[in-house]
């Protein structure tokens, strides 16, 4: 899975022009973490790591990029990463991208579902999660708040950076081990488990 979009060094100038008009979507303690800009993309921030551990040796913002190029190439739908940049002014890495467009499943619950269409969707999750097993991909921050509905009803993942992606499908110990993190909220199980096949794997 090679990064075939180049990192560039990008001037804290620069970077001012980039970010001007632009709405902070998410930041915490460190600072700004995902910017939405004037024309519809997207700037996500991530701090570079000083201390010895694997997001040192393979930063966050590449891992988001060579996953986003391998869920294409899987035909999985996620954001398209337009650049892959270095900021050393402010001691981050960024990627700028399109947003996959769609609801999270989340946001599609909180606009109101009839019970058909709500038990529709929950089997389509359940198949969309056993699809990506298959093709060896562990999602390990999976939840309904990452997982978009497209205009195309089909099911796309988000905020991919804490994903891996294996030559082989995964295994059954894997695979439930990665369906319990979808139940771990508690308003997300509450409405998955309204379907009896989520239900048993709440058990």
């Amino acid at each position: 899975m090679r990064n075939r979009i180049p990192l560039q060094l990008l001037g804290h100038d620069k970077y001012l022009e980039m970010r001007a008009g632009a709405r902070v979507v998410e930041q915490d303690e460190h600072g700004e973490k995902v910017l939405l800009l004037p024309d519809g993309t997207y700037f996500k921030l991530f701090r570079r790591k000083r201390v010895l551990t694997s997001a040192a040796w393979k930063p966050y913002a590449q891992r988001f990029v060579e996953n986003a190029a391998a869920l294409h190439r899987l035909g999985i739908p996620c954001p398209q990463v337009l650049q892959h940049y270095r900021i050393p002014a402010i001691s981050r890495d960024a990627v700028h991208y399109l947003p996959l467009e769609g609801e999270t499943i989340r946001q599609v619950i909180a606009g109101g579902l009839g019970e058909a269409r709500a038990d529709a969707l929950r089997h389509q999750l359940l198949e969309f999660i056993h699809h990506i097993h298959s093709l060896g991909i562990f999602f390990r921050s999976a939840h309904l708040g990452n997982i978009v509905l497209t205009p195309e009803n089909t099911l796309g993942l988000i905020d991919i950076s804490d994903l891996k992606i294996s030559w082989f499908a995964l295994g059954p110990f894997r695979r439930r081990r990665n369906l319990r993190h979808v139940l771990r909220c508690r308003e997300d199980r509450e409405w998955l488990r309204k379907s009896t096949d989520w239900a048993e794997l709440d058990k």
